[in-house]
């Protein structure tokens, strides 16, 4: 199943085995995203359908876990030696497509083109900071859905709560557990663990 490809209200009765007629209610109810096509049939966005399953308990399917294919992620951080080591890090399991923004004007570019599901954004750089890239993020109606994880070296309360209001997933304080951000990466994800 395409990454890309949304799905349809038949394909979402399938995988959680419930009628067609459930499915409409759960969109008509407002507790499942979806858009209308202009044959006037319902869509669901993968990242919006798993959304909703986590929200309601409800397993991620495993084909939509590791659909045979890769995640993309997007690093945006100025400093090219934590880049190289966010690099290596996601690499290992070979369930990510990366690419790497240095600044906040680069993201914005690599946002439209790349088109990443996950955001590893830094927040100290120099020029367009890491909040300002998350507030345009958030502000996107194409990207409002991409995950953010924020990441410095100098997070204090108040700066975590500023990046919670504004939409960012879950920050972390640089140096981080290697293990505690991959395994946090993979359930933003919804990609289930091995």
């Amino acid at each position: 199943m395409s990454n890309e490809r949304p799905l349809t209200t038949g394909e979402i009765a399938e995988l959680c085995h419930v009628h067609l007629r459930t499915v409409l209610q759960w969109i008509h109810d407002g507790k499942m995203k979806a858009y209308r096509t202009p044959g006037n049939h319902s869509r669901v966005q993968v990242a919006d359908f798993i959304e909703f399953l986590k929200h309601f308990n409800m397993p991620v399917p495993e084909i939509l876990s590791v659909r045979g294919t890769t995640r993309k992620i997007l690093i945006v951080d100025d400093d090219a030696s934590m880049v190289g080591s966010v690099k290596r890090l996601l690499k290992k399991n070979n369930l990510f497509e990366i690419d790497v923004a240095y600044d906040g004007f680069e993201a914005g570019i690599k946002l439209l083109l790349f088109k990443p599901e996950l955001i590893i954004l830094d927040m100290r750089m120099p020029g367009m900071n890491g909040y300002e890239v998350a507030q345009k993020v958030k502000r996107s109606p194409n990207c409002q859905n991409t995950i953010i994880v924020g990441v410095s070296a100098y997070f204090d309360d108040a700066d975590k709560k500023k990046l919670l209001d504004i939409g960012v997933d879950v920050c972390f304080d640089k140096p981080f557990n290697s293990d505690v951000f991959l395994d946090q990466i993979q359930t933003l994800l919804g990609i289930t663990k091995a």
